[in-house]
């Protein structure tokens, strides 16, 4: 039997996912730890670094958005890995702080070109009725590649920082670029359908299904679902962008671990996003999705108490597992729920508009822990807030119902 297509696409973006995961979003945290330590920077500035990076990503939202939607996908994420490529290699040869945050614009502008808002447009474009599990799918390249951070913390303790940026740059264009001319927009334009089904099964199967209204992007904005799931989901950010800044740099100094167990720590919460993920294949179409959302968000506040207050090994372990299969199980149906509410036909600007509002969680985390940090001396009050609002954040997601 023939393969459907949108299942390569699948596996090509998970495999894009498990390198930024594993180069940048994962690794951030050990960067952090040994630049604090080897250039006497202080924890707010790195913090920053992030900061700009999601602002930047957030400005870029809704133009990429209009461009997928527009040219579609398959360009903008070769040229995002060449450019993510470029921007580790510039960030080996950084002598200064103002070099480092420059090297973050160029990595952040490439891995806002094929990021998972830019890989699930494509995925959303290609499935209907297993969309939910295609979008939890393509989340397997994210957890694995968590998985396997202790592969850069120890080719920074072995060959230096500037070493690892420099080889990250190169494994990301060689191992990348063929990934990304796997990539397809929509199904029409290459002589497939959505799911792969033949067109006469397709339209039997929409004539007996309920009418669904497809919305512009103007017509979202004017729905409350849109500004809910959007607050809700940067309530969510909060607590993730904060633990992959600051929480190994927390459990080493904090807890008093070294780095070495601090980063094995932290690779728990990606057995957690794995698990999360395997959830959300088998649930994905089998409860409503703002309710699971909503439940994620307890489960996130309360592992990063447990984070926080964490008294010896069990309870760091229990926390990193909780945190990760929240985030793991949450994160597919973010884009798989705004697509079930609004479509598919300008869900890519609908989906970069909402980056507008999702920045402030992205930002917020890191800059709020790391400045309660330097002021305390330690990320116990920052913590305890953003579990507080994460725990909060629930609500946005239990209010927002299919708009009419």
């Amino acid at each position: 039997m023939k393969t459907f297509y949108g299942w390569r696409i699948v596996v090509a973006g998970g495999a894009l996912q498990f390198l930024q995961s594993l180069l940048l979003n994962q690794a951030f945290g050990v960067y952090l730890a040994v630049l604090v330590e080897d250039r006497g920077w202080s924890k707010t500035a790195l913090s920053g670094a992030a900061a700009l990076k999601s602002t930047e990503v957030a400005l870029l939202g809704p133009v990429l958005g209009w461009m997928v939607d527009r040219f579609g996908s398959q360009g903008i994420v070769r040229a995002g890995v060449i450019t993510f490529g470029l921007g580790f290699m510039l960030l080996s040869r950084i002598d200064s702080l103002a070099g480092f945050y420059a090297a973050f614009v160029v990595i952040a502008l490439g891995s806002s070109m094929f990021s998972n808002f830019i890989m699930s447009v494509a995925i959303i474009q290609w499935f209907e009725k297993r969309r939910a599990r295609a979008l939890s799918a393509l989340q397997f390249g994210g957890a694995i590649g968590g998985l396997f951070i202790f592969l850069v913390a120890m080719s920074i303790q072995a060959f230096g920082w500037r070493a690892t940026a420099l080889g990250s740059g190169v494994i990301a264009i060689l191992i990348g670029w063929p990934l990304a001319r796997v990539i397809r927009s929509r199904p029409e334009d290459h002589g497939e359908t959505v799911d792969g089904l033949p067109p006469a099964s397709r339209d039997a199967r929409h004539a007996e299904a309920p009418s669904r209204r497809t919305f512009s992007a103007r017509e979202a904005l004017r729905t409350s679902a849109f500004w809910l799931i959007s607050l809700g989901h940067a309530f969510s950010l909060l607590v993730v962008s904060a633990v992959n800044v600051h929480a190994i740099t927390h459990i080493k100094e904090g807890l008093g671990y070294s780095l070495a167990q601090a980063t094995l720590v932290f690779t728990l919460v990606t057995v957690g996003q794995f698990f999360g993920v395997i959830l959300g294949w088998v649930i994905g179409e089998k409860f409503e999705k703002r309710l699971v959302a909503a439940a994620c968000m307890l489960m996130h506040a309360a592992g990063m108490l447990m984070l926080t207050y964490a008294t010896g090994p069990v309870i760091l372990t229990l926390s990193a597992l909780m945190h990760g299969t929240a985030w793991g199980l949450r994160g597919p149906f973010m884009q798989a729920i705004r697509a079930d509410y609004f479509g598919r036909r300008s869900i890519g600007m609908i989906i970069g508009l909402s980056t507008l509002i999702t920045v402030f969680g992205q930002i917020g985390g890191p800059i709020l822990a790391g400045v309660f940090a330097d002021w305390n001396g330690n990320y116990r009050t920052g913590f305890t807030v953003l579990a507080v609002l994460s725990g909060l954040g629930s609500l946005f997601f239990l209010m927002a119902r299919p708009p009419k």
